[in-house]
């Protein structure tokens, strides 16, 4: 699932970069550099948030299961980052050609989690609850059979993002500024995630908030202070007549 969410984000990478005018070899190119950044992101982010367990099982560090979208996203920013400096390319301009593809990467990649039970929330009784064999379920909720599929929620979520991305980037492009895409993908996908957080079962915390709720709220209100701020230099250049 992870590789068709990875199919999808180039395919659609390339129908944005396209349909801006820029060069579209740039995206496979790129993505030789942005998928092994984000793989390793990913890892290292994943192997921190289950330290107890990595620090008694060193070997299973490199090679082991478990991945951390989080670290994936730094990751492959990092790489993105890295290529547009050496090609001399807007880093900007190309976070908002990919956003709308990573969103849909993710959308994908959670049906991973329906296929190894990996990800759901608390019991549930609702009639979409999904059934979880006794072999997968977390200690202490043994007795019950059906959670809230978590992975459906955020697949959903996601598609929806990707969507109104693709609708920003074309309805009101006028009124954007180079970046303002892949910081709206901040601000949805993190509003959604914080509050997909607190159905969430034996999660990793800090100071008893999970720490996903720490990334994701600190990243929509950085998101937000860059946005208003870059607007107030630009409507203050607008002013001085610069």
């Amino acid at each position: 699932m992870i590789t068709l969410g990875v199919i999808a984000a180039v395919t659609l990478s390339v129908i944005e970069a396209k349909r801006r005018g820029q060069a579209t070899e740039h995206i496979l190119n790129m993505a030789l550099l942005i998928l092994p950044l984000g793989i390793i992101g990913a890892r290292l982010y994943h192997v921190i948030d289950e330290w107890s367990y990595y620090s008694q099982n060193p070997a299973l560090i490199i090679g082991g299961r478990g991945l951390g979208i989080f670290g994936a996203i730094i990751g492959g920013a990092v790489g993105l980052f890295i290529y547009t400096r050496w090609k001399k390319l807007s880093t900007l301009s190309w976070m908002d050609i990919v956003a709308p593809g990573l969103i849909l990467a993710q959308a994908i990649g959670r049906w991973g989690n329906f296929f190894n039970q990996e990800l759901y929330g608390y019991p549930t009784n609702l009639p979409w609850g999904i059934y979880i064999d006794p072999a997968n379920r977390l200690t202490g909720y043994e007795a019950f059979s059906h959670f809230h599929p978590l992975f459906f929620y955020e697949f959903a979520w996601n598609i929806l993002g990707c969507i109104l991305l693709l609708l920003a980037g074309r309805k009101i492009k006028e009124r954007l500024l180079s970046g303002d895409i892949f910081f709206m993908y901040v601000i949805y996908y993190s509003v959604g995630r914080f509050f997909l957080e607190g159905l969430k079962i034996d999660v990793w915390t800090l100071s008893g908030i999970p720490t996903a709720r720490w990334i994701t709220g600190i990243a929509i209100i950085v998101s937000i202070a860059v946005m208003a701020y870059r607007r107030y230099r630009a409507s203050h250049k607008v002013t001085l007549g610069l």
